[in-house]
């Protein structure tokens, strides 16, 4: 699939969250890491437009200066999150409070520490999109994982539910019935890049 033949949701937002700080790996900016050449953050963000979001926000923290500096992301919307080292609830938070007042009718959520997952995966999401009330996730082996979409009815419920690391994980699991899954396993590794050892999975070589 390539970013002309992806359906395009003009009602469905990117968020990507790539404010952590990378605690466990020496305090580098998961944002600036590379996979192939290429910054996660500028990979995270081009997934989202090629499997279909036409609007991107992105929510930076620890070295957003420098991100804004080395990263090419034209098109996206940057969103400032000073309070980023109380977890990705609080990025959640930003961003989503971001899109409000927009055309936006839901937000599909990415990591973007999971470059594992790419287009196929965010687009099998997306395209599950029923308007404002979907509530869908990626599931890998029947178990619920990200790109998370998000229909505007529940961006108040997660403001209101995410603290810490547990980004939307508490909402989510309070309404497990309504959610939609979505088998991405075969397309999709859902694995974190959190500590040292988990840079071993980051290839050094030229474009993606």
């Amino acid at each position: 699939m390539t970013l002309d033949e992806a359906p395009r949701h003009p009602q469905v937002a990117g968020l990507l969250l790539a404010a952590g700080g990378g605690r466990r790996l020496g305090g580098r900016p998961k944002a600036l890491l590379r996979h192939d050449g290429v910054l996660l953050v500028e990979r995270a963000a081009r997934v989202l437009r090629e499997a279909g979001c036409e609007r991107v926000h992105v929510v930076l923290g620890a070295g957003a200066e420098e991100v804004r500096v080395q990263a090419e992301l034209s098109g996206c919307v940057l969103v400032d999150n000073p309070g980023w080292d109380e977890g990705m609830g609080s990025s959640l938070r930003a961003g989503l409070r971001s899109l409000v007042g927009t055309d936006a009718r839901a937000a599909l959520v990415s990591l973007v520490d999971q470059p594992g997952i790419g287009r196929e995966a965010c687009a099998r999401v997306l395209g599950a999109f029923a308007g404002e009330t979907s509530l869908v996730s990626a599931a890998y082996d029947g178990k619920r994982g990200h790109p998370v979409l998000l229909g505007a009815t529940h961006w108040p419920g997660v403001v209101e539910a995410a603290r810490g690391d547990q980004g939307a994980r508490a909402y989510l699991r309070q309404h497990s019935a309504e959610i939609r899954l979505v088998e991405c396993g075969d397309v999709a590794e859902p694995y974190d890049i959190d500590t040292g050892e988990d840079l071993g999975r980051l290839r050094p070589g030229g474009a993606h």
